[in-house]
């Protein structure tokens, strides 16, 4: 039960980055109405709360296992952000970043074992 409250946090974490890009797609230079419109995107503020809601199951976790366990988990957010930026926002993902993403797969696995 606690690996499926760790995948929620992670899908929450990545998906509220997902909204962030979007949030900031279209800023080609900032300006203080540029961020204040921003600031007040439904993208913006959806990310916002799903970083709050990740904070708070977050916590959760934290009471139930080992932080030395736990935080490394979260290297799996850097995995999934990669195949975001690649499958939605269309980002190249050179073969070393591959390789890195494999690596920390790996490495979780040892970890979770």
């Amino acid at each position: 039960m606690i690996y499926i409250l760790i995948l929620l946090n992670i899908l929450m974490l990545v998906t509220g980055q997902i909204l962030w890009k979007v949030a900031v797609a279209n800023v080609d230079a900032w300006t203080l109405q540029k961020a204040i419109s921003v600031l007040l995107s439904p993208f913006f503020i959806g990310g916002g709360i799903l970083y709050v809601l990740a904070t708070g199951l977050w916590l959760v976790i934290l009471s139930k296992l080992p932080l030395s366990i736990a935080y490394p988990f979260q290297s799996i957010s850097y995995v999934l952000g990669a195949i975001a930026a690649f499958l939605i926002f269309k980002e190249t993902v050179t073969a070393q970043q591959w390789f890195g993403i494999f690596v920390i797969i790996i490495g979780v696995y040892f970890i979770a074992r």
